[in-house]
C-alpha cells in the first residue's frame, strides 16, 4: 500500500485498505519511521470506526 504514495499525486485508501497499510507501517524499518508514523496510525484509527470513510494523501 506504501508504493501507491506518488509525493505528487493523491492516493485514497478505503476502511479496507487500512488493515494492509498498517501492517506495512508495522514492518517499516526505524530508520524510515518518525512522527509521521504515528500520525498515519492515528488517522487509520478514524478510518476504521466507520465505513464510507477514507484517507486521502494528497500530493504537491
Amino acid at each position: 500500500m506504501l508504493r501507491s504514495l506518488d509525493p505528487y499525486g493523491d492516493a485514497v485508501f478505503n476502511h479496507r485498505q487500512v488493515p494492509l497499510l498498517l501492517s506495512e507501517l508495522d514492518r517499516l524499518p526505524a530508520a524510515c519511521g518518525g512522527d509521521w508514523v504515528k500520525q498515519a496510525r492515528e488517522l487509520c484509527q478514524v478510518v476504521q470506526q466507520r465505513v464510507h470513510r477514507y484517507l486521502w494523501f494528497v500530493g504537491d
